[in-house]
């Protein structure tokens, strides 16, 4: 089985480890691949936790998140209580287990066959996603394990529209926006949060001279549940590094486009 761990844990951490080692534990037979998303990054994870469910991969597979800002309430945290464990199955049979925090969910709210709330055995841990969840697992797999009751898909938060998803590897900027805001090859004003920049609306991603700055529909994007396809654009540098020319943006910052 292929496991999807993503979390907040810095690339190397011991925190990975652990959890590592206790999927390992539960689920002996998992090939698990590790995608780390900055701090308390719910939107980034959320991102991220489509784009592995939703596009074409092997029949046997989990996606498992933990970014937990145990920000649902300000109060103390009795036991070290946090988000909601939610457990979704979508129609090709893949697997989705992760906190209830923030946007987590917000991009499969609509594409889940289910989406239900599991039941937390108490122990009293800080590091829930090592010695509360992994237990639970192959129980959720199996279809076996205790349910709170099933959750309303308009209980999830929309993803948020004109805003920064995610930032990859090489400082290309995914974002919510879909379709072009101006014809293609036209020069518009792209402000990120305060900065701005001049950029070309492309049609592909190096479709642009080299050292320029554009708009384009980039290489993440699924088929959505009612058959439709959804390409995100991405802010690009060709050869260059687009979150380092804009200030280094955080997920979540307004992206807007003017003519």
């Amino acid at each position: 089985m292929l496991v999807h761990l993503i979390a907040d844990y810095g690339p190397g951490d011991l925190a990975f480890a652990e959890v590592r080692q206790q999927l390992a534990r539960h689920l002996p037979d998992a090939d698990v691949v590790y995608t780390p998303v900055p701090p308390f990054d719910t939107l980034g994870a959320g991102f991220c936790v489509a784009q592995l469910a939703l596009t074409p991969g092997p029949a046997e597979r989990l996606i498992y998140c933990n970014v937990a800002p145990r920000a649902d309430s300000d109060a103390p945290r009795p036991e070290n209580e946090g988000e909601r464990l939610l457990a979704a199955r979508l129609a090709d049979g893949t697997r989705v287990v992760g906190v209830d925090a923030g946007h987590v969910f917000s991009f499969l709210r609509d594409e889940a066959d289910e989406l239900a709330e599991i039941v937390i055995p108490p122990t009293g841990s800080q590091f829930r996603s090592r010695d509360a969840f992994p237990p639970l697992l192959p129980r959720i797999l199996r279809g076996d394990a205790e349910q709170a009751g099933l959750v309303d898909p308009a209980a999830i938060p929309a993803p948020p529209e004109r805003a920064l998803l995610y930032v990859d590897g090489y400082g290309n900027l995914k974002t919510s926006w879909t379709e072009p805001p101006a014809p293609i090859g036209s020069v518009v004003t792209l402000r990120v949060g305060g900065v701005g920049a001049e950029a070309m609306i492309s049609d592909g991603t190096f479709d642009v001279p080299a050292r320029t700055l554009a708009f384009a529909p980039g290489s993440s994007g699924w088929t959505r549940k009612d058959g439709t396809e959804v390409r995100w654009y991405e802010v690009l540098l060709r050869g260059g590094n687009a979150a380092e020319m804009l200030d280094r943006p955080e997920p979540g910052t307004r992206v807007s486009v003017r003519a």
